[in-house]
């Protein structure tokens, strides 16, 4: 997924819910540039601030692959 459709959607559910992008950084707990970045298509931000302000927007990552049932049931048998 290219970082400016992140950014677009990032910035679709700020809106949606009524926040500005400085409100959002600080529920986040994040710097106050980042949601700039982040909708601006930033590839220089960290994944884990990424992750931080996408839990409050309550947007989730998905990875998929043909490879991903082989890999549930290889991890499920290591626990």
């Amino acid at each position: 997924m290219d970082s400016t459709i992140i950014g677009d959607i990032v910035k679709f559910h700020r809106k949606k819910a009524g926040l500005n992008q400085i409100a959002l950084a600080e529920i986040a707990g994040v710097g106050k540039t980042v949601v700039f970045d982040i909708e601006k298509g930033k590839e220089t931000v960290k994944y884990k601030t990424l992750v931080s302000v996408l839990e409050v927007l309550n947007i989730k990552i998905e990875l998929h692959s043909p490879l991903m049932e082989m890999f549930d049931r290889e991890n499920h048998e290591k626990i």
